[in-house]
């Protein structure tokens, strides 16, 4: 019999090319959702792309509610961990981010335990590694982890709170988990709600950034996300480890050039700020709150565990390219 794993927030951008992955690789998959309401358009939007949806099996769970999450995990072989806030803009009371992204993680670990589940991929990022840290230019790997106490960025303190909680929760169980840390995730959209990265991509072809900040990140390709959770699975040797999801530091300005090249007769500017103002902005404008003072600064990432599982991931700029093809496709934005 083929094994079937527990995927939870099975509607997000990273969940769902997980479960068509697993599909794709002879896996059972039941997907956890908030709302039941949403099952039948989320079983559509999967049909668009394997004939296996109807095999998927859905239940109901909530991050902040114990109820439902050991019935979802009965009879399931292995748990994937997937689903937290993402938010754009941060909240100003960071619980409201921090809770339910423990709370969840603990919630979903505590029914593998109950389940018999003991191999466990809990989807973590790089925000629970490179930030909280003085030094301006520096390459991280798994070894290093975020200084909550000097960070304000809340989805960062969410995604280290929570992974340090899901590793001493599993000191004392038979749980063997591994995780996955993914950079800055671009790649093709399954649906026109698409995740919160895209959303650099739509901004760019719409021609609402007239200047670009001087900032960089570590990207990766959703797809490639999804394969590394799979072979954390699946590999012995990656049990009680980190493995960071992240194949390319690029700047803002490489992506907008990337977007250029491809289409040309969208207004992308290419212009970039200087390192003062894009930190200046990046206190001012909401949807920059994630990027807080990151100008400047070169924050790489060794990726070298996970290639070490055979993992060989897209460029970021297949990454890009990909992210802009779907969700022109999409409707979401228009190539002219």
């Amino acid at each position: 019999m083929p094994q079937k794993i527990l995927v939870t927030g099975a509607s997000g951008f990273i969940a769902g090319h997980c479960i068509l992955d697993l599909l794709e690789h002879g896996y059972q998959v039941r997907g956890t959702v908030r709302n039941p309401d949403k099952v039948p358009a989320l079983r559509a939007m999967f049909a668009k792309y394997t004939d296996k949806a109807d095999s998927i099996e859905f239940a109901q769970a909530d991050l902040l509610s114990e109820d439902g999450w050991t019935e979802a995990a009965q009879g399931c072989d292995g748990l994937f961990h997937l689903a937290s806030p993402v938010p754009l803009q941060q909240p100003k009371n960071h619980e409201e981010v921090i809770r339910p992204a423990v709370d969840g993680a603990l919630n979903a670990l505590k029914a593998a335990n109950n389940s018999g589940i003991k191999r466990v991929v809990l989807t973590s990022s790089i925000a629970a590694v490179m930030f909280g840290h003085k030094e301006k230019h520096r390459t991280f790997s798994e070894a290093d982890w975020t200084n909550v106490e000097a960070t304000d960025v809340a989805y960062y303190k969410s995604k280290a709170l929570a992974e340090k909680a899901a590793w001493d929760y599993v000191k004392d169980t038979d749980i063997q988990l591994s995780t996955v840390l993914p950079a800055f995730v671009l790649g093709p959209a399954l649906e026109s709600d698409y995740g919160t990265s895209l959303q650099l991509i739509v901004e760019l072809l719409s021609g609402n950034y007239p200047m670009v900040p001087k900032i960089g990140f570590e990207a990766v390709d959703v797809r490639d996300i999804a394969t590394l959770h799979r072979l954390a699975y699946e590999k012995p040797e990656a049990v009680g480890k980190r493995f960071i999801g992240a194949n390319g530091w690029v700047m803002f300005k490489d992506v907008a050039k990337t977007l250029k090249g491809a289409y040309p007769n969208n207004k992308v500017s290419t212009f970039e700020l200087p390192e003062l103002l894009s930190n200046l902005l990046s206190y001012v404008v909401k949807d920059m709150e994630m990027v807080k003072g990151e100008g400047g600064k070169t924050k790489k990432a060794d990726n070298s565990a996970s290639l070490s599982l055979g993992w060989t991931p897209h460029t970021a700029e297949d990454a890009i390219l990909a992210g802009a093809e779907s969700l022109i496709n999409l409707g979401v934005v228009k190539a002219k």
